[in-house]
């Protein structure tokens, strides 16, 4: 016969999912486990007291997801801080360019307005630059964090990462549409079809662990981990 699991006062047992009163109906009776003794020398509680004491929360275990998606975060987090670190080397010239194709045919179309300062073009430049760099070290930061707790297993941060995620492929189509047709209608200037095509390359393997996720936390739950239901060991 398997050890009843008691509780510290000897009031309760373990079921398996819930705590359960040890104590006869008449309230003078205990059952310790294997034989009922009377009570002495204790004080029965209330029913509200047998209510308040605090079922314990089930531990989550590992399926044989819960590796892989592990892994696969940690790719991801690390490629994408790298491909956000790369984009003040390449990004700024890029789009410095397509600010001047855009005043340039500004001031075609409308020859009164006369031709902007190169001054504006400077500012704008230094700002893109500045702005860059910001958001390497907001994603490098986040992408550390995301790490760290795909590592652990912090539930947070599976539905955090999740959310991301589901933004990064809503995005997707739209970067599809702009490396086939040069543009996606959300960017007010021009940019290379290539560009879109890194996007592209970057957001499809997101996509999938997206999918993964979506499937793991539905099946499963956060990193793929059941709750643990079968009765704890006796301490």
């Amino acid at each position: 016969m398997a050890e009843v699991k008691l509780s510290d006062d000897g009031l309760y047992y373990w079921d398996g999912s819930r705590w359960v009163s040890t104590l006869s109906p008449d309230g003078r009776w205990r059952w310790n486990g294997t034989a009922w003794v009377p009570l002495t020398d204790m004080v029965v509680p209330t029913f509200q007291a047998y209510q308040a004491y605090p079922q314990p929360a089930a531990s989550r275990v590992p399926t044989r997801w819960t590796k892989p998606l592990q892994y696969a975060t940690v790719a991801a987090s690390i490629i994408y801080a790298a491909y956000t670190f790369s984009l003040p080397f390449w990004m700024t010239g890029t789009m410095s360019q397509a600010m001047n194709q855009a005043m340039q045919q500004q001031a075609a179309q409308n020859p009164d307005m006369g031709t902007p300062p190169p001054e504006i073009l400077s500012t704008y430049t230094s700002m893109m630059t500045v702005t860059l760099w910001l958001a390497v070290f907001i994603v490098v930061a986040l992408a550390t964090v995301v790490i760290i707790g795909a590592l652990k297993r912090w539930t947070w941060i599976f539905y955090a990462v999740l959310v991301l995620l589901g933004l990064s492929t809503l995005l997707l189509p739209f970067n599809i549409i702009g490396a086939v047709s040069g543009s996606s209608g959300l960017n007010v200037y021009s940019l290379p079809p290539w560009i879109y095509w890194a996007s592209v390359g970057i957001g499809i393997p997101l996509a999938a662990l997206f999918v993964c996720m979506l499937v793991a936390v539905i099946r499963y739950g956060p990193w793929a981990m059941p709750r643990r239901t079968d009765t704890p060991a006796a301490s």
